[in-house]
């Protein structure tokens, strides 16, 4: 990463704020984070939301290549990100049991749970074609971005 991330995310993190105050869709603001977050971080090739709908994800608000509509809770990584509830970080996807290749070019992803009243309603998912692209500090800082999406739930809710 040619800027730090620890000068990054808390610009990032400002901006969705700004993004998130006044927008009560839930759906405009997934599509303004995917976009935040493909602008803003190197090495993405993938940046958006899948949503749970009728025990599986769906498709929602993303940034970059055609992506797969459907995921069963339990498969691939978004799918064991479901099933578990925890983020997952993976270096390698091509080492993850189960990986759904939607993007060929994708070589390392993480997936956060996304949670409205205590369930899991979306996740993020966030697709490198670098091995190894995401660490500890883009997993705080984007938990952090999510807590914001989530609180912004609770106040429309």
């Amino acid at each position: 990463m040619s800027i730090e991330k620890n000068q990054v995310y808390p610009l990032l993190l400002e901006q969705a704020k700004a993004l998130l105050e006044h927008e009560t869709d839930m759906i405009a603001n997934m599509a303004n984070l995917s976009a935040l977050l493909f602008n803003s971080l190197p090495d993405l090739n993938w940046a958006g939301f899948y949503i749970m709908r009728n025990g599986e994800l769906v498709l929602g608000p993303f940034q970059g290549q055609v992506a797969c509509v459907r995921i069963p809770v339990g498969k691939g990584v978004c799918g064991t990100c479901v099933a578990t509830g925890e983020i997952q970080r993976v270096a390698d996807v091509h080492e993850f049991p189960g990986h759904i290749a939607c993007d060929a070019a994708s070589n390392s992803e993480i997936v956060l749970p996304v949670r409205h009243n205590g369930q899991i309603i979306a996740v993020l998912d966030i697709d490198s074609p670098l091995l190894n692209r995401f660490d500890h500090t883009d997993e705080t800082a984007l938990a952090k971005l999510v807590h914001l999406f989530e609180q912004r739930l609770l106040n429309i809710a």
